[in-house]
């Protein structure tokens, strides 16, 4: 049997997921506000803060720049959403901080996040994972430099205490899946990184390690088989060297982030949910990371689990 490749462990959850834009177009109509129009407002706001910051500051240009073109990407990625339902117009009131410059991107950038998370478990399933993707990208900005963050770790992922429902049990194979690759993949790597990566590494397996142990329980609790590690898998790219090494984990982390992403657009289960919201949460902030260190740019992948990420 060849090495399950990168292609192999995503192509399932992406054909799922053909199916759930068509899936939203039969949301109801309602006659609220959008509560996504709150969320598109403030990153146009936060946009145009952080495009003021880079005119005004040499130091911060590159930075600022990197924030403005990933919050300006979430407000036509949420405006999109919006306009497609056209539900009743409102003037939603931006978060104004009380700082500015860098320290003001970084209140904004928490009060992104806080407000994209808070939303998560109420959300029809496709905006579900696009309201996640949007936090996931707010958290990843977070890690660039040492002024915007670090941000609130989104804490350990345990399995959920109720059984998982039918339809999630494709999902949650396909993130195991993606868990036993990263797994893989770090342990592959460790021997191309100096002694300098050993904690990150160590973190970054634990993490994915108990990741894994609660997609197994979540299976095994409903009688569902978890699948298994394959022996080795294909990476994108050779691993050489330490630049390489490091960016294939941040592969592996991207990666990670699109099958939980998948896991929030295929279920209602509210406890599911926050599962499948910390596990891509923590993705994107450890991917960030990783890509920094390999030298990558953008340093943070503006919606992570989406497509072009």
């Amino acid at each position: 049997m060849r090495p399950r490749t990168r292609r192999d462990v995503l192509r399932a959850s992406a054909l799922a997921a053909l199916a759930v834009p068509l899936a939203a177009c039969a949301t109801g109509y309602s006659d609220e506000p959008d509560p996504l129009a709150l969320l598109a407002e403030q990153a146009r706001a936060d946009a145009a803060a952080a495009d003021a910051v880079a005119a005004s500051s040499s130091a911060d240009a590159e930075v600022a720049s990197q924030y403005s073109a990933a919050r300006a990407a979430h407000a036509q990625a949420l405006q999109s959403e919006v306009d497609r339902l056209n539900r009743p117009k409102s003037q939603p009131a931006v978060v104004v901080p009380s700082e500015q410059g860098m320290a003001g991107l970084k209140q904004r950038l928490a009060t992104a996040r806080q407000q994209a998370e808070g939303l998560v478990g109420g959300l029809p399933r496709y905006r579900a994972g696009l309201v996640a993707a949007v936090a996931g990208g707010c958290a990843g900005l977070q890690q660039v430099g040492n002024r915007l963050g670090p941000g609130a770790a989104p804490g350990a992922v345990a399995a959920t205490a109720s059984a998982i429902p039918p339809e999630s049990v494709g999902p949650v194979q396909q993130a195991l899946s993606a868990e036993h690759a990263a797994l893989w993949i770090y342990g592959l790597v460790s021997a191309f990184l100096p002694g300098t990566y050993s904690a990150g590494v160590a973190e970054g397996t634990s993490e994915h390690q108990d990741r894994r142990d609660a997609c197994v329980r979540m299976l095994t609790a409903v009688g569902v088989e978890p699948g298994v590690a394959e022996p080795a898998y294909l990476t994108p790219q050779p691993v050489t060297d330490a630049t390489s090494a490091k960016s294939v984990v941040a592969t592996a982390e991207a990666d990670a982030a699109t099958a939980w992403r998948g896991v929030l657009e295929q279920t209602d289960d509210a406890a599911l949910r926050e599962v499948a919201l910390k596990a891509l949460l923590a993705s994107a902030r450890r991917g960030t990371r990783w890509r920094e260190a390999a030298g990558e740019q953008p340093t943070a992948i503006v919606l992570p689990g989406s497509a072009q990420s």
